[in-house]
């Protein structure tokens, strides 16, 4: 134990003196090195060979039944349903909260160590694992209102009744940033009499209190529980909202930032290579300082993209698209952008501020619930409600909104959408949903009362598989062309997460992109995000393809040029 402790004054104490100047140190210090101790034969020691990711990385967000048959446990659906269809498209999967929750699909966690015994056991996520590298959400910022740690904060019962965050009422909260119109505070009977705790999210969502130590000590232990469990990437659910101080906005604060750099330490002390996500859906200059000097977060979400392009392939202009792009930095070395379009969540339009202004962020909410999707709000600094995220599965987001029943360009618009997520630079992330162009969960809706229950449906395996089955569906049609890009996108080295890529400046009804890798061929990639037929010379887009008569079109495997022709909504991924 002491051999650990020395290693931890090095490594963790400075760490931990800034979160708790107040507190005995070398005493933390001590009860982490008897965690360490519990697992240091349980999670692995050394890092993985070769490179944490490369152009055949690609997540799957999924949750745990999103595919159920009678008389088998979910998990195993899912994995035989993965095995199937997926093998050799996706390297990881993303299995959304799967513990005995009480609401929020499962981000209101009853108890964090177990398995919710109606998807299956551990077991199941270990064998998941065995086939795919396996991203656990740690839901850290708050706790179920049914949870035994909350129930013994009701009773008084140690250690969990120092867990909570009390707030008199009365107190000036208003610098406090709000993700919801809910109240910030809830009131809750205890056996001291009256209590109010603060709630960021819900009233059954309950902040927990990390100026605490033991509620750390309680998290570094889950966390361990998942590496040990087969994680190989941890999700850090809501950091942002973590750490509370009164007379301060409550978001992004250096004690937050100081908890995701100690969580990295540990993990790269104890499992090498095991990857931090940050989830911060904010405005991108605050979501990516969670990349810190490259010491934080491997990987933060681009939360800028799914509206972003929204708005691209609605209005038929790459202007901001372009605009973002060009002024895109890159992630510091040993860290990577997670490119993404949907997920289980809305679509947050927070990331836009600054670069659409409030009134096009508005016509874009019009033009969402224009396509039967629904508009959820936040709290604004003057107290007034703002748009905060867009609720609709993103297959529907790309209907037309003048003519919502016409599926016309329906499926073009919204591949060419995921085209350029997969021709960004970064991991890409895919939604179960879009892969199979799920159309909005109304029932859903009108059984939970949640807005984010529209993009949060289920599918029955037979019911999947007979239209996968059906050529003509979307759902065929769908998955079959998005997993042939992905396929042919993991052939190409330009594809790799760390290949630079380069803005080639184009009229607005394009998006041309220019990836670079080290070794291999350099791809060009065009994107029509209009609705008209486009006609492109290849000197047009970019020294790559400024001599060059003819070229090989990964996409349609044709040759092209010297014209390009694109047909509304059309991509090419032209190599050099």
């Amino acid at each position: 134990m002491w051999r650990y402790l020395n290693t931890f004054k090095e490594i963790f104490g400075r760490r931990l003196e800034f979160l708790y100047p107040d507190r005995n140190v070398d005493r933390i210090l001590e009860r982490i090195a008897l965690l360490f101790g519990r697992y240091d034969y349980l999670v692995r020691k050394e890092p993985p060979e070769g490179p944490l990711w490369n152009e055949k990385s690609c997540l799957l967000i999924t949750y745990g039944d999103m595919v159920t048959k009678e008389g088998e446990s979910p998990l195993v659906t899912l994995r035989l349903f993965l095995r199937e269809h997926l093998a050799g498209v996706i390297t990881g999967v993303h299995v959304l909260p799967f513990f005995p929750y009480s609401s929020d699909d499962g981000f209101s966690v009853i108890d964090y160590r177990e398995v919710n015994p109606s998807l299956g056991g551990w077991a199941d996520i270990r064998m998941l694992g065995e086939n795919f590298d396996l991203m656990v959400d740690l839901v850290l910022n708050h706790v179920s209102s049914h949870s035994r740690w909350f129930q013994d904060y009701i009773g008084g019962i140690a250690p969990a009744r120092d867990y909570f965050i009390e707030m008199d009422p009365d107190t000036d909260l208003s610098m406090v940033v709000r993700p919801r119109t809910s109240p910030l505070l809830t009131p809750v009977q205890t056996v001291a009499g009256q209590r109010w705790v603060w709630t960021t999210f819900s009233a059954d969502q309950v902040d927990l209190n990390y100026a605490n130590p033991d509620v750390l000590l309680e998290m570094i232990d889950i966390l361990l529980g998942y590496v040990a469990n087969g994680a190989v990437i941890i999700r850090l659910d809501a950091i942002a909202y973590l750490w509370k101080e009164v007379g301060t906005s409550c978001i992004n604060l250096p004690q937050t930032h100081e908890m995701v750099k100690l969580l990295r330490d540990i993990l790269d002390y104890m499992a090498p290579g095991t990857l931090v996500l940050t989830e911060t859906n904010l405005p991108h200059e605050q979501n990516i300082s969670y990349f810190g000097d490259g010491d934080e977060a491997h990987l933060v979400y681009q939360f800028t993209l799914p509206p972003l392009l929204l708005h691209t392939l609605h209005s038929g202009s790459s202007y901001y698209l372009q605009k973002w792009t060009r002024d895109l930095a890159p992630p510091p070395p040993g860290c990577s952008f997670l490119n993404f379009t949907a997920s289980h969540d809305g679509i947050g339009v927070r990331p836009l501020e600054g670069l659409l202004s409030d009134e096009e962020i508005l016509a874009l909410a019009d033009t969402v619930r224009a396509c039967g999707g629904l508009v959820s709000s936040r709290t604004g600094p003057d107290g007034g409600e703002q748009p905060y995220e867009l609720n609709i599965t993103y297959f529907d987001a790309m209907k037309d909104p003048d003519r919502p029943d016409d599926p016309s360009w329906q499926a073009l618009r919204f591949l060419c959408s995921q085209i350029i997520m997969l021709s960004l630079r970064g991991i890409p992330a895919i939604y179960f949903h879009s892969l199979t162009a799920t159309r909005n969960n109304y029932d859903g809706v009108a059984a939970t009362g949640m807005n984010r229950t529209i993009n949060r449906g289920r599918w029955r395996d037979d019911e999947l598989r007979n239209l996968l089955a059906r050529p003509e569906s979307a759902t065929a049609r769908v998955f079959r062309s998005y997993t042939d890009l992905i396929r042919k996108r993991a052939m190409e080295p330009a594809f790799h997460p760390d290949a630079p890529q380069e803005l080639v400046q184009s009229r607005e009804s394009l998006f041309v992109l220019v990836r670079r890798p080290e070794n291999g061929r350099t791809i060009t990639c065009v994107h029509n995000v209009s609705g008209r037929k486009q006609e492109v010379r290849l000197k047009e887009l970019g020294p790559a393809l400024a001599r060059r008569k003819r070229v090989w079109d990964c996409i349609g495997e044709e040759k092209v040029g010297p014209v390009v022709h694109l047909e509304p909504y059309q991509c090419c991924w032209l190599a050099t």
